[in-house]
C-alpha cells in the first residue's frame, strides 16, 4: 500500500507545476490577471525599469516687478514619474492644487507660476528663497535655490544735480545719484528734453556725473538726471548748465600820435557773456581830470592834448568770469615859436585830426611862408622828439 502511494505523490506535484499552481505558504502575491510567484521575471525586469527621481532642470534667480506674473521653472525625470512640491525658506507652498483660488499654479512640467507678485510694504508672500523637491516610491530629488525677488524704484532722488556756471573751455560737471532700487537704477542725462549722446568725446557719464570737457555755448541748457531699472524710470529736478564767455575783443585801440591843443580818441569795443563791463586807465598816472569823456561805445577821447598827457592807455573790459586788457601809446607833439620850426605838413587848420608820426628829420620846406601855427617842433620829453632845423 505504501508503495502505491509514493507515485501518487509524484503524479499531484508534477501537475501543479504544469498548471502553475501555487502552493500554500510559497509567498506568492495575487495579481490582477492572475497570481504571479514570487521571484517571478516579469516583476524583475519592472523594478529594474524604475528610477528614482532626477532634477534636469533646476530654477533660477529672478527679479520681477511688482504685480507681474514669473515663472520658478523646475523639471524632474524618473519612473514612475515623481510629483512636484515647492517649499519657500523651508515652507511648503501652497498653489491652486491645494486653494482654488491660489495665485500661485503648479503647472504640469512641475514649474510654479505666479499669475501676479505679491509686495507691500508690511507684506512680502512671494519674495523669498524656493526650491522644487521630486518625489516617487524611489526617492526624492531637490533642485538647487533659488531668490524669487521684487523689483523697486524709489521716486526721491538721493541727490538732485544743481545749476552749474562755468565759462567757455571750461569743464563742466553735473551730479545725481538715483533713487534707491533694486536692481540699482542705471543713469542717463537729458539736455532739453533730449537723450545726451555719450559718444560724443566731450562728454563722459560714469557714475552719476556727467562730465563736459571743453564747454562750449552750445552746450548751455537744462539738464535731468535719469536714473532707470526694470521698474520704470525716474526723472531729477531740473538743472541749468550756464556757459559764459570771457571778455574779448572786437576791437582794439591804436596807438596816435597828435600835436598838443588837439583832441585824440582811442576806439575800443569788448564781447563777451555776460555783457562786459569797460573801462580806461593811464599806465603811469591817472586820466587828464576834466579833459576826458568815455562815450557810450566805450571810445576814450582826450581834449586839449598837453605834453603831459603822453603814455600809454589800457582798455580795460571785465566781466564775472574773466578780464582782458588792451593798450595803446599815446605821442605828442609840441608846438613852440622859440625853436626854429619847419612847416607842418600834419596840421589842418580847419579841424583837430589825427596824425601819423613824423619823420624825425624832415627835410625843410621851400615853400610861401607858414603862420606860427603852421609850424611844429617836439621838445625832448619821453613820447616826443625833438626836431630841429
Amino acid at each position: 500500500m505504501a508503495g502505491r502511494q509514493i507515485p501518487l505523490l509524484l503524479l499531484v506535484v508534477a501537475a501543479e507545476m504544469l498548471t502553475g499552481g501555487c502552493v500554500p505558504g510559497d509567498g506568492s502575491v495575487k495579481q490582477k490577471g492572475g497570481w504571479r510567484g514570487k521571484g517571478d521575471r516579469s516583476r524583475s525586469r519592472l523594478r529594474q525599469e524604475d528610477t528614482p527621481p532626477r532634477i534636469v532642470e533646476h530654477p533660477s534667480d529672478l527679479i520681477v516687478s511688482k504685480g507681474e506674473p514669473a515663472t520658478l521653472n523646475c523639471k524632474a525625470e524618473g519612473r514612475p514619474a515623481p510629483t512636484v512640491e515647492w517649499y519657500k525658506d523651508g515652507e511648503r507652498v501652497e498653489t491652486d492644487r491645494d486653494n482654488p483660488r491660489s495665485q500661485r499654479m503648479l503647472l504640469p512640467s512641475g514649474s510654479l507660476f505666479f499669475l501676479r507678485i505679491v509686495h507691500g510694504r508690511r507684506s512680502k508672500p512671494d519674495e523669498g528663497s524656493y526650491v522644487c523637491v521630486a518625489r516617487n516610491y524611489l526617492g526624492e530629488a531637490v533642485s538647487h535655490n533659488a531668490s524669487l525677488e521684487v523689483a523697486i524704484l524709489r521716486d526721491d532722488f538721493r541727490q538732485n544735480p544743481a545749476d552749474v556756471i562755468v565759462a567757455a573751455g571750461e569743464p563742466a560737471v553735473l551730479e545725481c545719484q538715483p533713487p534707491r532700487g533694486h536692481p540699482e537704477p542705471t543713469i542717463s542725462w537729458k539736455k532739453d528734453g533730449v537723450n545726451i549722446d555719450d559718444r560724443d568725446e566731450r562728454i563722459t557719464i560714469r557714475g552719476g556725473k556727467l562730465m563736459i570737457t571743453n564747454a562750449r555755448k552750445s552746450d548751455a541748457g537744462k539738464y535731468v538726471c535719469v536714473g532707470t531699472n526694470m521698474v520704470g524710470e525716474r526723472e531729477s529736478e531740473i538743472a541749468e548748465l550756464t556757459v559764459l564767455e570771457r571778455p574779448s575783443f572786437v576791437r582794439r585801440p591804436s596807438s596816435t600820435v597828435v600835436l598838443v591843443d588837439q583832441s585824440v580818441e582811442f576806439k575800443c569795443e569788448a564781447r563777451g557773456d555776460p555783457v562786459p563791463t569797460v573801462r580806461w586807465r593811464k599806465d603811469d598816472g591817472d586820466l587828464p581830470k576834466g579833459r576826458y569823456e568815455m562815450r557810450e561805445d566805450h571810445t576814450l577821447k582826450i581834449r586839449r592834448v598837453i605834453s603831459a598827457d603822453v603814455g600809454s592807455y589800457t582798455c580795460v573790459a571785465e566781466n564775472m568770469v574773466g578780464k582782458a586788457e588792451a593798450s595803446a601809446t599815446l605821442t605828442v607833439h609840441v608846438v613852440s615859436g622859440k625853436l626854429k620850426c619847419h612847416p607842418s605838413p600834419f596840421h589842418h587848420p580847419d579841424r583837430d585830426r589825427k596824425v601819423s608820426q613824423p619823420p624825425l628829420h624832415p627835410s625843410p620846406i621851400t615853400s610861401p611862408p607858414f603862420s606860427q601855427q603852421s609850424c611844429f617842433c617836439c621838445h625832448g620829453q619821453r613820447g616826443q622828439k625833438d626836431i630841429r632845423g
